[in-house]
């Protein structure tokens, strides 16, 4: 993983370029105060201040010059307003003008992110150092930037080497760091107390796991975490066609999402006892495959008629939320790559929220916008439970007539967490379908920040 720390470093008056932040409504009153030799720079790279826009700037000497940045608000950095010029800056230190990245700090680090893993030619990315007179925030930054980069990294591992079985091994490997307790059932051993889980991965002939993951005082409010882990999804006996399964190992984009806010959250030292759990399987086909039709039992001792193998996300997911519900949290947050159906409404960017509080879902959504993180809520629609009615089991997997996909999605796992428990379920893409400044075509974190932020404002860090 890049050394993101050595990237964010307090300024202490070192050797460094400097860099001008420029909005188009300043650009005038910034321009004026350039030297003659920078205006015509700035003039001959028809530099305006409008985001984006870039120019290098000479000073008095030979080896003398400045850089300009055009972003949207020069007052309010975005986390990606500084990601562009990373990649046309040369190797060595730089500072702001005003000497406060902010926001924009956290894409300068992204910037130098490379999933470069099964590349022969491992070219190095250039290390631009970022400088701030604000060091108390660099640590949480850096955090953030490592947080990332986990779920962008297991997201981009293909399944061939990303299955149940390192899956869990990536959560061990945080249990280890933070000193949490880890326990993974595998296997037969899920036909217990997992049949929906083990229903979903058995034909895969890597083993389903559930892992499950504690941290924290026990006397601190109990936060549990649950994450999506479809390591690959054939799409079971429904199979997708080729263009819908190119991408599918990304399939475990939630429980990447969950692992990486449950290393923020141990990271932070949050006061909360903290438990992840994370069902991991390959949704894949051989003789044993579950079939549509079928009827599977689950933890909560719900019976799920099966209306598409395509919808396993929703069955493994069942039995996590049913295992969390009964340790009485106070609150549960799931996140799942769970419905195309998200993305046709909202679109690859826009994570679909859903909760069963009001409260929870405004602060969300707050969060969000506080640190550019966004998130569209939608409603648990009542009325569309109809749609799940199975006349030979208590519910059916999928919905009829095409319509409403999220929703029903979002409604099929809400029967397993009880109305008196506090709930949020995001449905997003975890990929970046074309690359962008900070955000390269892959694997992607999305709503990190927005609930992480949420998270520190219900439990607020020890003094």
């Amino acid at each position: 993983m890049t050394d993101f720390a050595s990237l964010l470093q307090p300024d202490r008056q070192q050797e460094a370029r400097t860099v001008h932040v420029v909005d188009a409504k300043g650009f005038d009153a910034w321009l004026g105060a350039q030297s003659a030799r920078a205006r015509g720079a700035a003039e001959a790279a028809r530099f305006k201040g409008k985001a984006g826009e870039f120019a290098l700037l000479p000073g008095d000497g030979a080896n003398d010059w400045a850089v300009a940045v055009g972003v949207k608000d020069a007052a309010k950095l975005a986390p990606w307003d500084l990601a562009g010029a990373v990649a046309r800056l040369p190797a060595c230190s730089y500072r702001l003008a005003d000497g406060r990245p902010g926001a924009a700090a956290l894409g300068w680090l992204l910037a130098h992110y490379k999933f470069d893993r099964y590349l022969s030619d491992k070219k190095p990315v250039d290390s631009r150092v970022l400088l701030t007179s604000d060091p108390a925030t660099a640590e949480d930054v850096v955090r953030l930037a490592q947080a990332t980069a986990l779920v962008r990294d297991l997201v981009n591992t293909p399944a061939e080497d990303l299955g149940p079985s390192e899956l869990a091994a990536a959560a061990e490997a945080q249990a280890a760091e933070f000193g949490a307790r880890i326990k993974v059932v595998q296997g037969e051993a899920l036909k217990d107390g997992f049949p929906a889980v083990h229903a979903v991965g058995r034909a895969a002939d890597k083993a389903p796991r559930l892992i499950d993951l504690s941290w924290g005082d026990a006397s601190h409010p109990k936060l549990t975490l649950v994450g999506k882990g479809v390591c690959f999804d054939s799409g079971g006996l429904d199979i997708k066609p080729a263009s819908g399964m190119a991408t599918m190992k990304k399939d475990m984009g939630g429980a990447a999402h969950a692992l990486a806010m449950a290393r923020l959250i141990m990271q932070a030292k949050l006061p909360v006892r903290l438990r992840l759990i994370i069902p991991a399987v390959e949704n894949a086909i051989s003789g044993n495959a579950f079939r549509p039709g079928d009827i599977l039992a689950t933890r909560k001792g719900v019976s799920v008629e099966i209306g598409n193998t395509d919808a396993e996300g929703r069955l493994i997911l069942c039995d996590a939320l049913a295992l969390a519900q009964e340790d009485k949290p106070d609150l549960i947050l799931d996140f799942a790559t769970l419905t195309g159906a998200a993305r046709v409404a909202l679109g690859p960017e826009l994570p679909a929220l859903f909760a069963n509080d009001d409260g929870i879902a405004d602060a969300i959504l707050t969060a969000g916008r506080e640190v550019s993180d966004p998130l569209w809520r939608l409603p648990l629609w009542e009325p569309y439970r109809d749609m799940l009615k199975s006349e030979v089991a208590d519910i059916n997997n999928a919905g009829e007539g095409g319509f409403a996909g999220a929703i029903t999605a979002a409604l099929f796992l809400a029967k397993f967490v009880e109305a008196k428990t506090q709930w949020a379920h995001v449905d997003l893409f975890a990929w970046q379908p074309a690359s962008k400044p900070g955000r390269p075509k892959g694997g992607e974190a999305m709503t990190l920040r927005a609930f992480f932020r949420f998270l520190e404002g219900r439990y607020r860090r020890p003094a």
